[in-house]
């Protein structure tokens, strides 16, 4: 049931189709602005996209059905935090990449299947989460998504003569709310085998570990199975999207539609990424990398794409970039020539935040970017405290009158950036203490107003390469 799909048989059932449909596609495509042989996403696997199609002999019934016309394709994202992270992100491409060829979008959230909890890779069980709390996380991954279609119709969509296909964002407290347990048990509960759901390795692993299971997680299949349906008979949705991770819970919706309906239905899976290191995609230091700002900022989110490794940007700019192959190509080509230049991974960086923060968004980083990593003190002066404050959030900050005569000595010592003045001097002449971004030598040297004082009435003082102060100074 759960076998990897071998892209073999897709390349096999594509020339077929592809031989079938020559003279019919040339006729679709005086008729429609979008070809049919682009709703073919299945090509997407080129770029790394789609790792497996269920079931796997269907490839042949998956694609003429993407071919026949625009599709509804469908993703869910249960609400356990208050936002998506960029491993969420290729998913939200995925459907972007359906969107743009003409299909219709939906996006799930999960407000009644997060009280349930997907068991799909965890080795514990997950912590029960309030009503109140699923809501406000409900709210704002609703509005992170919305957000995300905008920007990609505001930002990256080319093609303005051609209207998208209007996404669905949609809750599935929607259709749980009013339903009576009793009742959906009775009708649907029976369609669900024990021996089918003990056999999906989600349930299996965590069966044979001292932790066990318990019985809420152990139906999530099928709520995730009874959400395809209603997708199905509301919105015709016969295709659904998910991480490689969910392709057991994709089988089970699949089984439950099978035995109901006499429907054919479809799932995709897109890769669990993993960098060239081994580590998780969306992990940096053991944290998180989120697509809120009040979680991380722009600016981090823009240097974590900048300071992925050379040897994972071709394969980045395929799977969170919307750039054509000969475009990467040539981005690479470039690359290869001037290195130094980090190309790739700069037009990496600038494309997902363009998607996710908007031309706004990515000022912002570029512009912190460059207060944090030059020597130039006007950039930095045009940041305000709040930015300042953020960008250098590790940086023990205060407030501080400016007395007449005051010196670098005095300030740093009343900015508690030494314990002792004898220390403070020393490293001072040692070339240790920097005033923004500008090396001091002379302890004894008087503050000047745009040199020590921007003029936005701060100081950024610097000791050593890591440890940061920010100086307010009051009127």
């Amino acid at each position: 049931m759960g076998s990897t799909f071998t892209w073999k048989y897709l390349t096999w059932s594509r020339c077929i189709i592809n031989r079938r449909l020559r003279n019919f596609g040339k006729i679709q495509r005086c008729q429609n602005s979008t070809t049919i042989t682009n709703k073919n996403i299945l090509q997407l696997h080129e770029r790394g996209l789609f790792q497996n199609v269920f079931p796997p002999e269907s490839s042949p019934d998956l694609m003429k059905k993407l071919l026949s016309g625009p599709q509804c394709i469908y993703c869910g994202f249960d609400p356990t935090a208050s936002s998506l992270h960029v491993g969420n992100l290729l998913a939200i491409i995925a459907l972007l990449h359906s969107q743009r060829v003409g299909h219709q979008p939906i996006a799930v959230v999960g407000g009644c299947t997060a009280k349930i909890g997907d068991p799909s890779g965890r080795k514990t069980d997950r912590v029960p989460m309030s009503s109140e709390l699923i809501e406000e996380n409900s709210s704002s991954i609703k509005e992170s998504l919305q957000r995300i279609f905008d920007n990609h119709r505001d930002f990256l969509w080319k093609q303005p003569n051609k209207e998208l296909p209007e996404p669905l964002i949609l809750n599935n407290k929607e259709w749980y709310t009013n339903l009576n347990v009793i009742d959906f048990l009775a009708k649907y509960g029976r369609f669900f085998r024990l021996a089918d759901m003990l056999s999906k390795h989600s349930v299996k692993s965590r069966l044979s570990s001292p932790e066990g299971m318990n019985f809420t997680e152990f139906t999530y299949q099928m709520f995730q199975s009874f959400d395809w349906l209603t997708l199905l008979k509301h919105y015709n949705c016969s295709i659904q999207i998910g991480g490689n991770d969910q392709l057991g819970n994709i089988v089970a919706g699949y089984e439950f539609i099978r035995q109901t309906t006499n429907e054919k239905v479809f799932g995709l899976t897109i890769p669990l990424l993993t960098s060239t290191t081994g580590d998780k995609l969306g992990k940096s230091a053991g944290n998180t990398v989120w697509l809120n700002a009040d979680k991380t900022s722009p600016f981090d989110l823009y240097q974590y794409f900048l300071n992925q490794p050379d040897a994972d940007v071709e394969r980045l700019l395929k799977l969170y970039t919307f750039l054509s192959n000969e475009h990467i190509e040539n981005i690479m080509k470039e690359q290869r020539a001037k290195p130094h230049e980090r190309i790739g991974q700069r037009t990496l960086a600038e494309q997902v935040l363009l998607l996710v923060h908007d031309e706004s968004g990515l000022k912002t980083a570029k512009r912190w970017t460059e207060a944090f990593f030059t020597n130039n003190t006007d950039v930095l002066s045009r940041l305000s405290e709040s930015e300042i404050t953020e960008l250098f959030q590790n940086a023990a900050t205060c407030r501080m009158l400016l007395e007449p005569g005051m010196t670098v000595l005095e300030t740093c010592m009343k900015a508690n950036c030494f314990d002792r003045e004898v220390d403070a001097e020393r490293i001072i002449r040692a070339g240790g203490v920097r005033f923004n971004h500008q090396r001091v030598a002379e302890p004894d040297m008087v503050l000047q107003e745009g040199q020590h004082i921007l003029s936005n009435k701060l100081s950024l003082i610097r000791i050593g390469k890591k440890n940061h102060y920010i100086v307010k100074w009051l009127p």
